[in-house]
């Protein structure tokens, strides 16, 4: 789903940041249950939040990384906002490490350069811009490592050595492989289980005592 701002131009006043605009207009929205929302080449772009199975994927990437973690840094998952505005994008990666200090603030706007790792994991709707305008935008702000799960491919790309130009490095590995994952971790990523689960592997109700 996506929103078009129009840019309001009061008479006689210079016209806002476009940029700028669309951060008010996303503070303003009432974002569905369930939906998260970004700023992606120069439009507010709203997108399903995760399949069920996603929580417990993304739990272990985090628990995986956060013993290799860099001093003061947190990982977690969940939605919210890094700004990057020299390159006038939003995004709320599905899974984020920084500083602890980027996150001590009563904003719900946080800084994209204090990320030292985020993770995306693919759905059909959000899978071209995880793979091509987010590549480039964190590889350009210089997040040190970027992780996609193509949950539809079943596989994991790793992408490091961020430049002005965007990453330069990037490996890929099936699901069910390890997977290196670059300083500042320096560590291998299992991906067994990462794969959705089958028809039959569904809980309709809750195991007998």
């Amino acid at each position: 789903m996506t929103l078009m701002a129009e840019r309001p131009v009061m008479s006689g006043t210079k016209p806002r940041n476009e940029f700028e605009e669309l951060l008010d207009l996303l503070d303003e929205l009432n974002v569905p249950d369930g939906y998260k929302a970004e700023i992606i080449r120069g439009s507010i772009v709203m997108s399903p939040w995760s399949k069920a199975y996603y929580a417990d994927v993304m739990d272990v990437v985090c628990d995986q990384l956060r013993p290799h973690l860099p001093d003061e840094h947190r990982i977690t998952w969940g939605p919210l906002l890094y700004v990057f505005p020299g390159l006038e994008r939003a995004y709320g990666p599905d899974i984020h490490a920084a500083h602890r200090r980027a996150r001590r603030s009563t904003s719900n706007r946080l800084d994209g350069e204090a990320l030292s790792f985020v993770a995306e994991l693919t759905s059909p709707s959000t899978r071209d811009d995880d793979l091509t305008d987010k590549v480039e935008v964190y590889g350009k702000a210089g997040v040190p490592v970027y992780l996609v799960l193509d949950m539809q491919e079943e596989q994991a790309t790793v992408f490091w050595s961020p430049s002005d130009k965007g990453y330069q490095g990037r490996f890929t590995k099936p699901f069910g492989e390890k997977l290196y994952l670059p300083e500042p971790f320096d560590c291998p990523l299992d991906t067994a289980d990462f794969e959705g689960p089958e028809d039959d592997d569904v809980v309709t109700s809750a195991p007998a005592p």
